[in-house]
């Protein structure tokens, strides 16, 4: 109990908690304790009681990958039937319903397909920028950023120019899993390894895009390994200060190579939202998943540490293609949902700044 009371004063305090204690914690702390200390710092970095969510769409441009991960339903082989990469019509047809919700972000992620090339995303890019100018794009993640560079043998730094000169602005946090080699190995072989995807951070954030650093949890890893995850972002933080937000999200299971696996409790992931909220003292913004806990433990993250109830998801297949029911729910249900949760509602942009407050 002492040791308890130690860390729970250091909190209190406003001192940074070590990886050693972070791990006690995530081990030995009841629920409601870590959700109070996480409220705690939430209210302290989010005074004006404001939860935020954005407008935005997730396009999935193709669903080719040969990364072959097992916690993954939507990769699909170039020969199989329902194989496809969206046309640039298909593509701006979506983003103009993007613009008539009233949206801001535009999140484009897909498989890692051999068959398009850096060419491929320049055009991409550079016609979006010139049809939706109001738009941001905010897309790739990291382990897409790396294999384009091995496919066109260019640095990632040479490949991330290119992309920012055509009109990519920042980056989302996808392909992050769990940032420690030890589970990588075991669920992702084939992508990017921890050092790769942080060094598609660190110069993204060197270039002077922004990024959101993102974690997938509940299935192989231990507590340790998460642990290690929030490290590793919160010491590239530290040098960078480039991460705009966290946001933690539970593996589903369903057509996947990891079904007998059985999914992380809502309790549990709410203890993981509270410990990254105490863990990561220099990042601004934790975000609660809807898509992947249901908007009603969405509206519960809100009090365990999140200050942020994520996006309208206007499309969403990754996760729905594992059988998981996701829902894309209005801009006003989600201003509902977060005054029903006691929290004023305010729209934000893909960095946060606030685009309209709800009263």
């Amino acid at each position: 109990m002492l040791k308890e009371k130690v860390l729970t004063d250091k909190i209190l305090e406003g001192e940074r908690i070590t990886p050693e204690e972070a791990l006690y914690m995530l081990e030995n702390y009841d629920l409601l304790t870590l959700g109070r200390l996480a409220d705690f710092v939430r209210q302290k970095k989010h005074p004006d009681n404001i939860a935020t969510f954005v407008v935005d769409r997730n396009i999935n441009y193709t669903n080719i990958c040969v990364a072959g991960c097992k916690f993954c339903a939507f990769q699909r082989r170039k020969s199989d039937k329902d194989a496809y990469v969206l046309d640039l019509e298909e593509i701006f047809e979506k983003i103009q319903e993007l613009i008539n919700w009233g949206g801001t972000t535009l999140l484009m992620q897909g498989g890692l397909n051999p068959d398009l090339r850096l060419d491929f995303y320049i055009e991409l890019f550079s016609r979006i920028k010139e049809r939706f100018p109001q738009v941001q794009i905010h897309s790739l993640s990291a382990t897409e950023v790396n294999y384009i560079a091995k496919l066109e043998k260019m640095s990632i730094r040479e490949v991330l120019e290119k992309l920012k000169e055509a009109g990519l602005m920042s980056l989302p946090g996808g392909g992050a899993e769990i940032l420690s080699d030890e589970v990588r190995v075991l669920i992702s072989s084939n992508k990017t390894t921890t050092a790769q995807w942080l060094e598609v951070h660190k110069t993204a954030h060197e270039l002077g895009m922004r990024s959101t650093a993102t974690m997938m949890f509940g299935h192989v890893e231990k507590p340790k390994h998460i642990i290690q995850h929030l490290e590793n972002i919160r010491q590239l933080q530290d040098q960078t200060g480039g991460f705009t937000a966290f946001i933690p999200w539970t593996f589903q299971k369903g057509n996947t190579m990891l079904d007998h696996l059985e999914p992380a409790t809502s309790v549990w992931y709410l203890k993981v939202l509270a410990l990254s909220r105490i863990y990561l003292d220099n990042f601004d913004n934790i975000q609660s998943s809807h898509v992947t806990q249901t908007m009603k433990i969405g509206q519960v993250g809100l009090r365990f540490g999140a200050n942020d109830l994520g996006s309208t998801m206007i499309e969403e297949n990754v996760v729905a293609s594992t059988g998981f029911k996701v829902s894309s729910p209005r801009p006003e249900k989600m201003v509902k949902q977060i005054k029903d949760a006691g929290f004023i509602p305010a729209q934000r942009d893909t960095y946060y700044n606030i685009v309209r407050v709800f009263n």
